[in-house]
């Protein structure tokens, strides 16, 4: 039984189908790592042969076809190449018949079937503007809730260092964006489930009247409200554990990127300096050329490494910019897990009421039968002082709360098979993501660190080549 009751007191059993059991006191932070291993330990609780409490046994669940798995082999991605390939500045009216300037983004796709030999596909494009980017992102997030939604790279520069313009308009940054665009649209045609939806296939294939079957889908009206997202997780009893580590998870991870990002900027900043203080040698050894005979080509050559060497630091920044572009990635995937865990609290919330209303009702339903009253009510006080309801009224109450009773416990299986598959359907997403997020962070961070290397092994070339500089004076 979902519930007991004893002396009036209604006392809460624990939902083994949609929340593991603590496993032991753990300190925070946690890692993916662990909570992977905490999900795989939960799951050998359960005893074979033993139904979960609070869920159907197989004979009383309905039977359900299950679809066919999808593979990464048969995604979206396999079929058709997909690019951002270039962006252009626009002057158009927005909906306030207000003068705007905006970016617009060349989507290019192409079919990857073989053609008949000397024939190639070819692209069909169309442009979109950043807000029809998160638009799409907006109906992903509503309609897959238990799913990572690949995030958005950012509408405006974040952690720049200060050569580095914060211009959402400015050309460079509008690059790293199309950069980033791009790989937004690979990562959902990647995802194995993502790249299913016709609204993403229309979004890239479908230039007019995309917006209107969009909105069409009334994803709007399905999205729940901040308010009662916030109300949820302050008012549900009984937390999924894993689910709030990983929600404690996120904010580390994207407090330990934000600093990171920081370092970087500063270190940048001051690397900036250091380099292009190296130009100053190159104009003190030039000058001092012109004063010597002997040793004039010496120094004249030796300035002119000094001044390649502190012209190099623009392109260095530059490709250092991806490398962080990479980790801001990261920076805002933190919000897409926490997303998928205030959906698990709401769904949480909802199982939780239908429970607890089901209890009220049993227990109304046991006082009319039995002409007791447990707890203290509003309905004991009025029966006290006017008298007792005829046996055909409490006969009539009784039947309706057995109805009521059934239908609630209808609709707590029903809650209870939604909350289950959405903790399979979101674990297992989580997983594939942990394995994403490991490759490509350590990835970015080792190109990172072989990016430094060749740095310094090029200011040790330039020091070396104005070493035999001055050796031939």
């Amino acid at each position: 039984t979902l519930f007991r009751s004893s002396d009036g007191a209604l006392a809460h059993a624990l939902w083994e189908s949609v929340r593991t059991p603590a496993a032991g006191d753990r300190r925070y932070p946690v890692t993916m790592e662990q909570l992977e291993s905490e999900r795989e330990d939960c799951e050998q609780e359960v005893h074979p042969g033993e139904s979960e409490p609070g869920t159907a046994s197989e004979e009383e669940s309905p039977s359900r076809e299950q679809p066919d798995k999808i593979t990464e082999e048969n995604c979206l991605l396999k079929k058709i190449e997909i690019s951002v390939s270039e962006a252009e500045k626009r002057t158009g009216r927005n909906a306030m018949n207000m003068q705007e300037t905006y970016t617009a983004y060349l989507i290019e796709t192409r079919s990857v079937d073989p053609l008949p030999e000397g024939q190639n596909s070819p692209p069909d494009s169309l442009w979109r503007r950043y807000s029809e980017f998160e638009l799409l992102r907006s109906y992903l997030l509503v309609n897959y809730p238990c799913i990572v939604v690949p995030p958005l790279p950012e509408k405006r520069a974040e952690f720049v260092w200060h050569k580095l313009s914060a211009d959402n308009m400015d050309p460079d940054f509008v690059e790293r964006r199309r950069i980033g665009l791009e790989n937004f649209l690979l990562r959902v045609a990647s995802h194995p489930v993502l790249c299913q939806d016709t609204i993403f296939y229309s979004f890239l294939t479908q230039e007019n009247g995309w917006k209107e079957a969009v909105n069409e889908t009334g994803f709007q009206i399905k999205a729940d409200s901040r308010l009662k997202a916030i109300n949820a997780t302050f008012r549900v009893k009984y937390p999924d554990k894993r689910f709030s580590e990983l929600k404690h998870y996120s904010d580390e991870l994207q407090s330990v990127i934000s600093h990171l990002l920081r370092v970087r900027a500063r270190v940048a900043d001051r690397l900036y300096g250091v380099y292009k203080v190296h130009g100053n040698y190159g104009r003190v050894f030039s000058e001092w050329s012109a004063i010597e005979k002997e040793m004039g080509d010496g120094l004249q050559s030796a300035g002119h490494h000094m001044d390649v060497y502190a012209a190099s630091i623009d392109d260095i920044l530059e490709e250092e910019e991806h490398y962080a572009d990479q980790l801001k990635e990261y920076l805002f995937y933190a919000e897409a897990l926490r997303a998928v865990c205030r959906k698990h609290e709401l769904i949480q919330y909802d199982l939780e009421n239908a429970a607890l209303d089901l209890t009220s009702k049993k227990q109304q339903c046991e006082e009319l039968a039995t002409g007791t009253v447990r707890t203290f009510s509003l309905k004991g006080m009025t029966s006290k002082l006017f008298g007792q309801e005829t046996p055909e009224q409490r006969e009539s109450k009784i039947k309706l709360l057995k109805e009521q009773i059934d239908e609630g416990e209808e609709q707590l299986k029903v809650k209870n098979t939604e909350s289950r598959e959405f903790v399979e359907s979101a674990w297992e997403d989580i997983d594939r993501f942990r394995e994403q997020k490991n490759h490509d962070l350590k990835e970015a961070l080792i190109n990172y660190a072989v990016m430094q290397i060749s740095m310094c092994k090029k200011g040790i070339q330039v020091w070396t080549n104005a070493k035999e500089c001055f050796s031939k004076m």
